[in-house]
């Protein structure tokens, strides 16, 4: 009987060696090679599966390539690539490894809101003690608090986990009602909401406004595709309390920026914390800047120290459903555009 034929494995990003080991200890099927930054016509050639952080061929340069691996979770800005379009060829993200430490980071911006902490630092700078502190400073506990979550998925979904633990009242919005289950999506151990039971209400994703009405803080989570694009938009601020704070992690677009200023500015709403924007860099002639209510940090929420090892996860469990021909993890869905 013959030997089933090697698969040409190539690594277009900067994994370390010990990565590289692990993946190749997989099976020996597997031929592995790491190019960064830059990938050889001759290696994509004959090239079966590439991981990549932003490296994508033409289609005519890969004749062999049967799945993608990327290096994000966002899928939006690699679908005008054309072999991603390509319906022969399986691409999957690394969604679900990001899920705790943006949901760490939303849930500080929501306790920074609360107990107004961008005014303590503005204190501390000027090295000044209020007269009357506990009059300035006024939280609301947690617990007689909403957040809507708009998007249910695995950031959404360890966002509402904690968000449970404090005693919070979680609403959340779904494109997909009928199954709020997470089927075929990669999750780190012992998070999340795998069935979807955490949230008190699930709004339908068109319904946002009705959602956000009964919420002290908003957090958009969901992924950016053409039915998203300004989701969070002039009539979601106007829904909102004029003390609810929006906090933005997954893209730019989702949120209407020229709305957004107007909410901020006039105290339609109370606050933001944004951590993505339309553009980016965000440019310095943009009046976020100087609202008062307002944080902002660099597109920061989906990166940690251990990024490379936690993507490696997603990659070897795909590596090997790929190997037992089994359904990878986190397919894009080219209908849906994520």
């Amino acid at each position: 009987m013959s030997e089933p034929e090697r698969i040409f494995v190539t690594i277009a990003m900067d994994f370390s060696d010990e990565i590289l080991v692990e993946l190749r200890e997989i099976s020996p099927r597997l031929h592995i090679e790491r190019h960064f930054p830059a990938v050889p016509l001759d290696v994509i050639t004959r090239t079966e599966v590439l991981y990549t952080t932003g490296y994508y061929p033409q289609p005519e340069q890969a004749p062999k390539l049967r799945w993608i691996q990327m290096n994000t979770a966002g899928m939006n800005h690699a679908l005008e690539h054309g072999i991603v379009q390509a319906e022969d060829i399986i691409v999957t993200s690394t969604s679900g490894i990001h899920a705790t430490n943006m949901a760490h980071y939303s849930l500080m911006m929501m306790l920074m809101f609360n107990y107004q902490m961008r005014q303590a630092f503005e204190l501390q700078r000027k090295a000044e003690w209020p007269e009357h502190p506990h009059q300035q400073f006024l939280p609301v506990d947690m617990d007689r608090q909403t957040v809507g979550i708009v998007g249910y998925g695995s950031i959404g979904r360890e966002l509402a986990r904690l968000c449970a633990s404090m005693g919070m009242t979680v609403l959340a919005s779904k494109r997909d009602l009928s199954n709020t289950a997470e089927v075929n999506a990669f999750a780190m151990p012992n998070t999340g909401d795998p069935m979807g039971d955490i949230p008190d209400r699930i709004y339908p994703a068109d319904t946002v406004a009705s959602m956000a009405k009964d919420c002290d803080y908003l957090v958009v989570t969901t992924p950016q595709t053409a039915t998203t694009e300004h989701l969070i938009s002039e009539e979601v601020f106007e829904a909102m309390k004029d003390s609810a704070v929006l906090v933005s992690v997954s893209r730019g677009a989702i949120v209407d920026e020229k709305a957004l200023v107007t909410a901020l500015s006039s105290g339609q709403i109370g606050g933001a914390a944004l951590d993505v924007f339309e553009e980016e860099p965000l440019p310095n002639t943009s009046p976020l800047w100087n609202l008062d209510n307002v944080i902002i940090t660099p597109h920061l929420s989906g990166f940690t120290r251990d990024y490379h090892d936690k993507a490696a996860l997603v990659f070897k469990e795909n590596l090997r459903r790929y190997l037992e021909n089994r359904p990878l993890l986190n397919q894009l869905d080219r209908a849906k555009g994520y």
